[in-house]
C-alpha cells in the first residue's frame, strides 16, 4: 500500500536512509542521522509537498518525496524528487509504483517540473527515471567527495 508518511514511519525510514549514508555514494551525507532529525525534515517537507511510503504488513518497503529545488519564488513549481527502497528490494517494480504515485501527487499539487539529482553511476536509478519519462539534462563532474573519491552527479527532469 502506498500512503502519505506519518511520524510513526520515521524509525524505519531513518534505518533505510542510514544504510545508504554508510554504504553508498547515493547520498552525499556522510554521517548517520537520528530519528529526530529525520522527523524534523519530514515534518518540514510534508507540510508543503507530497511525501509517501510503501508499506506492507507494517514494514516500510520504501519512501519518496519532493522538496523545493531552489529558494527563489520563480522556482516554486519546480521540485527535486527523492526515492529510497529498503536494501534488497530493488528491481521488483516497487520504485516505479512509488514514483508514479509521487508524480501523480505532484501533478495534483500543481507542481510543474520534477528534477532528480542522481549520483553517477547509478544505473538502476537512471533506468527508473528514464522509464518514467525523465530526460537527462545535465552532468556535473567531481562535485562530491565521499569514501576517498570524487563523485559526479547528473540531473534528470520531468515536465508534468
Amino acid at each position: 500500500m502506498i500512503r502519505n508518511v506519518t511520524q510513526a514511519d520515521m524509525p524505519q525510514i531513518t534505518a533505510i536512509y542510514n544504510h545508504f549514508i554508510a554504504n553508498t555514494t547515493i547520498t552525499f551525507e556522510t554521517e548517520p542521522v537520528s530519528v529526530d532529525e529525520m522527523t524534523h525534515r519530514m515534518q518540514h517537507i510534508s507540510a508543503q509537498y507530497p511525501y509517501m511510503v510503501m508499506e506492507e504488513d507494517g514494514e516500510i518497503l520504501g519512501y519518496c518525496y519532493v522538496h523545493s529545488w531552489k529558494e527563489k519564488e520563480a522556482y516554486s513549481k519546480t521540485v527535486e524528487s527523492t526515492i529510497y527502497l529498503k536494501p534488497g528490494l530493488e528491481r521488483r517494480g516497487l520504485g516505479t509504483q512509488l514514483m508514479n504515485a509521487l508524480i501523480n501527487a505532484s501533478r495534483q499539487a500543481g507542481l510543474h517540473v520534477l528534477v532528480a539529482c542522481i549520483t553517477y553511476p547509478n544505473v538502476p536509478s537512471e533506468k527508473l527515471h528514464l522509464n518514467l519519462g525523465f530526460k537527462q539534462v545535465s552532468r556535473f563532474h567531481e562535485v562530491g567527495f565521499k569514501f576517498g573519491k570524487w563523485i559526479d552527479i547528473y540531473d534528470f527532469q520531468l515536465i508534468l
